[in-house]
């Protein structure tokens, strides 16, 4: 059969080989955005002789593409019926599209398939560990890009020290993966640099994720709508530069991992899977334990609007201010857990913070008279503009109810005494 291409996944990515133009279009049809896999590293492994000529070979004439796998793309790859190989965690098929045929079918493994050989998957799958962390590092370059401390400059005005061996960290690392990407393998000399970073990395870690965890607890320690409104506005910020640090400590843990998976895969190949599931489990371990810290966080935040909307009678102008800055921490929480990976432990309660804290306070209004009707006025004009700037949809309804219902709210309000 002709337009053959073989499809290899860990799970996390999959991997596209075969011809160019069969490539092209494979990724084409099933609308799949790729980067490229680096076939070409694969060489190295297979040393010397006449089998590393083949294997050689059959890389050159072929091309390689990588796909992060999100749900919608897993669901569009789970047609093709990859099946489990002797390779821990990777699954492959090899899928053709014969003539007519307007869609691709899966069909035998062949002789033509260039990575039907065990080390060579096993080399493969090494590969397409390294892109999945480098695709998250590039989302949390563009991260903290989007915020308004460099990492670095909110590392430099730290007095402790482990911060002055973070950044000496960072830049040697960054230095290996330049010389890694310009010889393509790391040797002896380049791993032997960042041997001892994961350490500090790893106390930089602990020290940031010790801080979110302070801040959680500062704002267990208030009960009055007051005290919480001063102490949310107060660590707004300070979340968002400990978030910042633990971005980066997570992207450096991950080019360390990309260096080491390199470093294995050139001194000892046999090991690489082994490794390689080693690695992504100690990786699994610091999403959960930030992941953890965050919603920890979240929780407090949501307490904290929660009581806002519970007394927005008796605070008018504290709740909504307290609720904003709120919900500014929860959604720079939920973007920080999308470019780490993290599964959202719930769906943001923002919506139903602000319909709920102006519902209540109107129909309150109703019950308790014209200083009701004028608190109810007042979280109006404050709050509805701040509403519809973050939900259109959401400030529209309130607009519209609060329309429908304005005129029987001053009848009420007219004929009662003051």
């Amino acid at each position: 059969m002709d337009n053959q291409i073989q499809l290899i996944s860990d799970g996390d990515g999959l991997a596209v080989i075969g011809n160019a133009v069969d490539v092209d279009r494979f990724l084409t049809s099933e609308r799949l955005p790729s980067r490229d896999l680096g076939l070409q590293r694969l060489k190295s492994v297979f040393g010397t002789g006449a089998a590393a000529a083949q294997a050689g070979s059959d890389i050159a004439a072929n091309t390689g593409r990588w796909v992060k796998l999100t749900k919608e793309s897993a669901e569009r790859v789970k047609k093709f019926g990859l099946m489990e190989g002797k390779t821990p965690g990777v699954t492959h098929a090899m899928v053709g599209k014969p003539g007519s045929i307007k869609s691709w079918l899966q069909v035998d493994k062949g002789a033509g398939s260039i990575l039907s050989n065990p080390a060579r998957l096993s080399s493969a799958a090494g590969v397409m560990a390294q892109l999945s962390m480098q695709q998250t590092m590039d989302e949390i370059t563009d991260y903290l890009a989007t915020i308004d401390e460099k990492v670095d400059d909110i590392l430099r005005g730290q007095k402790d020290a482990v911060y002055a061996r973070m950044i000496g960290v960072g830049f040697v690392i960054e230095e290996s993966m330049t010389i890694r990407e310009m010889r393509g393998r790391v040797d002896e000399v380049t791993w032997s640099k960042v041997q001892t970073a994961p350490t500090t990395v790893g106390e930089t870690q602990a020290y940031a994720l010790r801080q979110l965890e302070a801040l959680a607890e500062k704002m267990e320690r208030k009960s009055k709508i007051g005290d919480l409104a001063t102490v949310v506005k107060e660590i707004e910020p300070k979340v968002r530069e400990w978030l910042a640090v633990l971005a980066r400590c997570f992207q450096l843990q991950d080019a360390i991992a990309v260096l080491e998976l390199d470093r294995v895969l050139d001194s000892s190949p046999e090991e690489l899977d082994g490794h390689r599931l080693g690695l992504k489990a100690a990786r699994q371990d610091r999403l959960k334990h930030i992941s953890r810290c965050t919603e920890r966080l979240l929780a407090r935040m949501n307490a904290a609007a929660d009581t806002a909307n519970a007394k927005v009678l008796l605070h008018p102008s504290k709740s909504p201010d307290l609720v904003q800055s709120s919900n500014h921490v929860t959604t720079g929480v939920h973007v920080f857990h999308t470019r780490l990976g993290i599964e959202p432990g719930g769906q943001s309660s923002e919506a139903r913070r602000w319909v709920e804290a102006a519902a209540e306070a109107r129909d309150k209004a109703l019950e308790t008279g014209v200083k009701g009707v004028d608190a109810a006025r007042s979280l109006r004009n404050e709050t509805l503009d701040r509403a519809s700037s973050v939900k259109g949809k959401i400030s529209s309804g309130i607009a519209e109810r609060a329309r429908r219902r304005r005129g029987e709210e001053e009848a009420g309000a007219a004929g009662k005494p003051e």
